[in-house]
């Protein structure tokens, strides 16, 4: 169950320190490119407004959100780039602006549902709860690649675990992005929180697992850090197989890091 008295705090939380990291950038600084190949630091936070735009659409007006995603199209990948283009064209500090008043707007749509109430999503329809966790993730993926764009080392917190949590519910997207057929069951996950606590998520009982530091599955399941590059560990063979599908977002995987492209977490 996801720690749904606390999932929009850490959701704030989650921005404001990405917000910190781009706040005093200059315009060099948003041109850096980021590891997403193609992408500066201003695609990351105009992919990040155009996800908020999103959840706030499925939170406040679900028929609204209906309607933009039935006028997507079939490509996945040009609809994401084609949603980018009014962001980028604002500039810096007009896409600053625009980020923090979206965030506050979709914390607010959000905030005004109870966390079971059910909304629309990209797959499925999910509780408010999980949306607000999906924007973790969201958050947390391409605010990895702020800051490895601009060298610095995050400090991991609690906030990983609405992620984590996510990534234990989508499991099956890795196998679904890449059109295979997922195992009947699910996996058990022993993730240690970067307080020490160990979190017990997934299918309790089950014969696989996946075992080692919650920040690292986070990574992985975004695809900000290659396997080899982290702390997980695996008992079975599917859950070893797991590792290199995971993903805990829907379209294309898309390339991922290469093995030793970054130092394993601290």
């Amino acid at each position: 169950m996801l720690r749904q008295k606390n999932v929009l705090t850490d959701l704030t939380d989650e921005g404001n320190e990405i917000d910190d990291l781009v706040a005093g950038l200059d315009a060099a600084g948003w041109e850096k490119a980021t590891p997403a190949e193609g992408w500066t630091i201003a695609h990351q936070i105009a992919h990040l407004t155009m996800v908020f735009a999103l959840a706030e659409k499925a939170a406040a007006d679900a028929p609204a959100f209906e309607a933009h995603v039935a006028g997507l199209g079939p490509s996945f990948d040009a609809a994401v780039q084609r949603g980018l283009l009014p962001y980028l064209a604002d500039g810096p500090d007009k896409l600053l602006e625009r980020w923090r008043s979206q965030r506050a707007a979709t914390e607010r749509a959000l905030s005004a549902l109870e966390p079971g109430h059910i909304v629309p999503w990209l797959v499925r329809p999910i509780p408010a709860a999980v949306l607000a966790a999906a924007g973790m993730m969201e958050t947390f993926a391409h605010g990895q690649d702020v800051a490895d764009a601009l060298g610095v080392r995050r400090t991991y917190t609690g906030r990983v675990f609405h992620i984590a949590q996510f990534v234990v519910t989508t499991w099956e997207f890795g196998y679904q992005s890449r059109e295979l057929a997922p195992p009947a069951t699910g996996f058990g996950f022993r993730l240690t929180a970067p307080s020490g606590e160990v979190w017990e998520l997934g299918a309790a009982d089950a014969p696989e697992r996946v075992e080692g530091p919650a920040a690292d599955l986070c990574l992985l399941a975004t695809r900000r850090r290659h396997r080899a590059d982290l702390a997980l560990t695996a008992t079975g063979p599917e859950a070893d197989r797991w590792l290199d599908l995971a993903q805990a977002y829907r379209g294309p995987a898309g390339p991922g890091r290469r093995p030793g492209q970054f130092a394993a977490p601290a």
